[in-house]
């Protein structure tokens, strides 16, 4: 098989799963301080963090390979569908 196992596929799949979860309840809550109109360094500071982190876990993932980082993407899309369907049933 090649240097890139499946079990590795499947591990950067749920590092971006897990990656793409937790970056997208920080968009919900970014979202909801905004609508609140609790100021803008608060909501800012949200949104600086969240594109630091997505550039770390993105460029690590690069390093590991191509494969790897098309798997951590395709596990952080599944967690915007999820985070979009959950969305989707909570508002009538």
């Amino acid at each position: 098989m090649s240097r890139y196992d499946v079990l590795s596929l499947v591990a950067a799949a749920l590092a971006g799963l897990g990656f793409g979860l937790a970056y997208f309840t920080m968009v919900r809550k970014t979202a909801a301080l905004l609508a609140a109109r609790c100021g803008w360094r608060k909501p800012l500071m949200l949104f600086l963090g969240r594109m630091a982190a997505a550039i770390v876990f993105l460029v690590v993932m690069a390093k590991l390979g191509a494969p790897v980082l098309i798997a951590a993407f395709l596990g952080f899309l599944l967690a915007r569908h999820m985070q979009l369907d959950s969305v989707k049933r909570a508002v009538p």
